[in-house]
């Protein structure tokens, strides 16, 4: 029998994206302008987070905020009652974003008078980590909730991460999470990720968290 020729469909994929993520981080260094990646599951409280966030940093940056989900208009609609750019972007049923979505996203929201961008990714803790959007900086957001083994159920998207937030603290009495031990769990997996622990509804840990980011922006603007 002759050898069947097989295609590793796959890895031509990936390879493809990296190289139009490296290009257009490239092109937004060049712009100046930060893309922070954030992903999480859903409910784990992204869209909250990121509104405590922007309320903290508007005043400091020029914001724009590029909310991404398979359906609905929802959380784009919370983020503009912060008062700082935000669009809505549809995957059609896709679980991620690609570098190449992503620029189609950055196009629409217009980044020429945008210092820090932010993609909030469709969520997700397996897909999202797979695919390089062309971020400054990646960054999760782990729910109380949701366990304190996650690091060790999805390796992959806590070794991407620039920064870890550990978010609904304000319920660590109800649930059994060990932060310690999932610290421990996170550098295992990525022994440079930044560690915050916040409560994105009573303001904790937000201001240690944005000032993080806004010394990263700051770093990559020049």
């Amino acid at each position: 029998m002759d050898e069947v020729k097989i295609i590793e469909i796959k890895q031509s994929v990936f390879k493809n994206n990296d190289e139009q993520a490296a290009e257009l981080r490239k092109e937004l260094k060049d712009k100046g302008v930060f893309l922070l990646n954030l992903m999480s599951s859903p409910g784990a409280g992204k869209t909250t987070a990121l509104k405590a966030t922007i309320n903290l940093l508007k005043d400091k940056l020029k914001i724009g905020v590029m909310e991404a989900d398979i359906d609905s208009d929802v959380d784009a609609k919370k983020i503009a009652e912060t008062g700082v750019k935000s669009i809505q972007l549809h995957t059609g049923g896709m679980c991620h974003l690609d570098a190449e979505m992503t620029r189609q996203g950055l196009s629409g929201l217009n980044t020429d008078d945008v210092e820090l961008a932010v993609l909030e990714n469709v969520g997700n803790l397996v897909c999202p980590a797979e695919f390089d959007t062309g971020a400054s900086k990646n960054v999760m957001i782990l729910s109380v909730p949701e366990g304190d083994d996650k690091p060790l159920k999805y390796p992959l998207m806590f070794s991407i991460c620039d920064a870890v937030l550990i978010n609904k603290t304000d319920v660590l009495p109800y649930f059994d999470f060990d932060v310690e031990k999932c610290k421990q769990y996170i550098y295992s997996r990525n022994p440079k990720a930044e560690i915050f622990l916040i409560s994105a509804k009573n303001g904790d840990g937000i201001k240690e968290w944005s000032e993080w980011l806004y010394n990263e922006v700051q770093k990559w603007i020049g």
